[in-house]
């Protein structure tokens, strides 16, 4: 199966690319490929000829998204389209992947796949835009929706969370709960996906829940810090893009793939941050 891999060079997109090591891959960055240009992006489509293409490329800056909306659609949206397009002009698969800001937060019980989207901020709004533009232009098309992604490499959470650790205390917000995921652990379970021909719309998140707070204390443990975490309320931390309270994310699709307890991937994040700084790593 030859795989082309928008996004390459990002978080995702560097797990894609160890995950399917093994099979025929073809990775492209920003440098590579600006899927808001349709001429180019079915030039690119054209010249690679792949089974499958998988778009990790978004517009991820939330706060950003608020004062710059063009920007956030021009790529979460308008990218998702040329990339629908192209695709479907050849008989390619797509596989999209989306966010779980595509909710409004208000649920009692996780969000599964037929759970009604609503967004909250620009970059919910503009990836929502991504998923309908996929659904309505390319039949064969994978959309998974995922959460509170994090990797070894790349601007993420808990990377944020390791830098701040210096401080004399970090206060992180505890009402706001959601699906932490290891990105390798995300590429693991897109990769079981490509090959089903089960078309239609995934969550694929770290299994269980947790608080930013939690989440927080959780990863200062596994690295033995000792920096005190205070809970905050989201009141207390304004940003400029409301944030979902809860958006929890489960499956009740068929072929059912999950992914690992967040725990899991958040220790297998410690140890190789552990590795990371270990003498003559």
């Amino acid at each position: 199966m030859k795989i082309l891999v928008t996004g390459s060079d990002g978080q995702l997109g560097n797990a894609l690319r160890q995950e399917l090591a093994g099979r025929h891959v073809t990775p492209l960055g920003d440098a590579d490929i600006d899927i808001t240009s349709l001429e180019q992006t079915r030039e690119l489509t054209r010249r690679h000829a792949p089974d499958i293409v998988i778009n990790a490329a978004a517009y991820t800056d939330v706060d950003g998204a608020e004062a710059d909306p063009e920007s956030a659609y021009r790529v979460n949206a308008g990218g998702s389209r040329n990339l629908a397009l192209a695709t479907a002009e050849l008989s390619i698969p797509l596989l999209h992947v989306s966010t779980d800001y595509v909710f409004d937060g208000r649920a009692v019980r996780p969000y599964h796949e037929y759970d009604r989207p609503a967004p909250r901020s620009v970059y919910g709004a503009s990836k929502l835009a991504g998923e309908e533009a996929v659904r309505s232009l390319n039949p064969r098309h994978y959309i998974v929706r995922t959460a509170w992604l994090y990797h070894l490499r790349g601007r993420n959470f808990l990377r944020t969370m390791i830098s701040l650790s210096s401080r004399a205390e970090v206060r992180v917000v505890h009402d706001q709960v959601g699906s932490p995921t290891f990105a390798p652990h995300l590429a693991r379970a897109i990769g079981a996906l490509l090959s089903t021909g089960a078309y239609g719309t995934y969550h694929f998140a770290g299994f269980g829940s947790a608080s930013w707070f939690e989440l927080t204390t959780a990863l200062y443990r596994a690295l033995d810090i000792r920096t005190p975490v205070v809970p905050v309320t989201t009141e207390e931390f304004p940003r400029p893009a409301e944030r979902p309270r809860y958006s929890v994310l489960t499956t009740i699709q068929d072929p059912r793939i999950l992914l690992p307890p967040w725990e899991e991937g958040l220790e297998q994040f410690a140890r190789a941050v552990r590795d990371e700084a270990a003498p003559g790593a």
